[in-house]
């Protein structure tokens, strides 16, 4: 749902990071996670930079990266095949998507500003923070 009136509103971010090996805490910038309340908007967009991954572990398990931040867009979209999660309002999955976890796809910390179109600005924040 893009904002077509002009009008810019809060939204909150944070970027997706894969953590190849977690005991080094080595990362890589792989998506970004938009919401914002007003529209009650929430979506997520990758990209996934395989060499980039292997330059910091040659053996990254990059289906299962790849399934794991699809499982982050899937959940956002909120379709069926998301699972019950999917059933939460936009704001509660938001806070459950960026809390904390110790596993190889991880939520950055999250950041605030103002849009007018949260679906352009969550193109911005992939080109500007992932390609």
């Amino acid at each position: 749902m893009s904002g077509t009136s002009g009008e810019r509103v809060v939204f909150e971010y944070a970027v997706l990071r894969v953590v190849p090996r977690v005991e080094r805490g080595e990362c890589v910038n792989a998506g970004v996670l938009l919401y914002c309340r007003p529209r009650s908007f929430l979506a997520a967009r990758t990209h996934l930079a395989p060499e980039r991954l292997r330059a910091l572990d040659p053996r990254v398990d990059l289906d299962g990266v790849g399934a794991a931040l699809r499982a982050v867009e899937s959940l956002c979209d909120g379709g069926p095949e998301a699972g019950q999660g999917a059933a939460d309002e936009v704001g509660r999955r938001f806070r459950w998507l960026i809390a904390p976890r110790s596993t190889v796809v991880q939520p950055g910390p999250v950041h605030s500003g103002l849009t007018a179109d949260p679906e352009a600005e969550l193109e911005r924040l992939l080109t500007v923070l992932v390609r």
